[in-house]
């Protein structure tokens, strides 16, 4: 069953992040704010593509729901 730590843990190793939390405590459904220089330029959905690369098999195996917000620290500077 996956938990925020390895679900953070997976992107951190994949992704460069500036700003990272990961909420849901069910085991199941998970939500995901993602701040990364990476992103830059990119559209949301390949943006999101990446998130999903970086999680692998545990979106297919232990993740039923992902909800994440993925912006670069200039769009996160601005919020």
């Amino acid at each position: 069953m996956a938990d925020r730590k390895t679900i953070e843990d997976a992107i951190r190793a994949s992704i460069e992040c500036s700003h990272l939390e990961v909420r849901g405590d069910d085991g199941a459904h998970f939500e995901a704010l993602v701040v990364s220089p990476a992103f830059q330029g990119l559209a949301r959905v390949r943006r999101h593509q990446m998130v999903y690369a970086a999680l692998g098999d545990r979106m297919r195996e232990e993740i039923h729901a992902l909800s994440m917000h993925t912006l670069s620290p200039e769009e996160w500077a601005a919020r």
